[in-house]
């Protein structure tokens, strides 16, 4: 089966400073896979050069077998980092996701009554319709991720790219998303996405790609994230536990506290106690009753 997408011995700088070394990987249709690695590590090139905004310096890309050089990639629906985008622009909800229809309609200074009956379709799918004419900047982190969404899914893609789909939105917010990308995943969308985020990647991402300049590793969280895997990809020491069929990463703890390395520190002074509060913790009373343990 022809891959979908596909990286041949890829390399990439900016300027003389080198970026991606001899990178070689293909992304199937509806797979859903994730980038991991440091900062620097080439993770948004690589984006970059799948979505045929980057030219390769050697190798080449492709996607669905044709080659890249030179055009942009054909069916990529395109979600970019939240801190990436200017929120003062004056636009609404529902003009962002029409911008999705550029490629099928050209640019025009108005949209058709279909392109407004897909634009809210695709925004009621996301649940987020009742949001059409507010202004982008008046959203809560996860209500903009799902409009960049929109954006990117009315352009019909058979493959979407995400960088760091949950960076700067809380836990529950990142977890929404990740749960809504599965969905599109199951409806047949081919996703590829970058994130920091580990241990979301290790529960919700069956396929993980570690890089750092070249491919260290790939395949699915619980046979690539181990020790030496992880530790190679960050350049540094990373454990790995295995508990109750979950995975848990985290960077080895350090040997040392902060004692060790600043044995004489300046001490801050405690902020005084008010009267109230001392007048509160003299009239509660004393219980020695031990509170029931909450699972973790």
């Amino acid at each position: 089966m022809e891959p979908l997408v596909e990286l041949r011995n890829v390399s990439f700088r900016y300027g003389t400073a080198p970026v991606l070394d001899d990178v070689s990987l293909h992304l199937h249709r509806g797979q859903f896979a994730a980038l991991v690695g440091p900062s620097g590590a080439g993770k948004t090139s690589l984006l970059k050069l799948v979505l045929g905004t980057l030219q390769p310096n050697q190798g080449d890309v492709a996607i669905d077998g044709k080659s890249l050089r030179n055009q942009p990639a054909p069916h990529v629906g395109y979600v970019p980092q939240l801190e990436t985008v200017d929120w003062n622009f004056p636009v609404t909800v529902e003009q962002v996701v029409l911008m999705g229809r550029v490629r099928r309609d050209g640019w025009l200074p108005w949209h058709s009554k279909a392109a407004k009956r897909e634009a809210h379709a695709v925004l009621e799918r996301l649940e987020i319709d009742h949001l059409a004419g507010r202004h982008i900047r008046n959203l809560s982190g996860g209500q903009q991720q799902r409009v960049f969404l929109a954006r990117a899914l009315i352009a019909q893609p058979e493959l979407l790219v995400l960088d760091e789909p949950t960076s700067g939105v809380d836990m529950r917010t990142a977890e929404n998303v990740l749960h809504l990308l599965a969905d599109l995943n199951r409806q047949g969308i081919t996703i590829l996405m970058t994130t920091h985020d580990l241990n979301s990647a290790a529960a919700h991402v069956p396929w993980v790609v570690c890089i750092n300049r070249r491919v260290i590793a790939e395949g699915a969280p619980e046979d690539v994230f181990t020790d030496a895997v992880l530790s190679e990809t960050y350049q540094g020491e990373m454990m790995v536990i295995r508990h109750d069929g979950m995975i848990i990463v985290h960077q080895k703890p350090h040997h040392h506290t902060h004692r060790d390395i600043l044995p004489d520190p300046v001490p801050g002074h405690p902020a005084p106690r008010t009267a109230a509060r001392s007048q509160e913790s003299a009239e509660a009373p004393v219980t020695t009753e031990v509170p029931h343990a909450v699972a973790g």
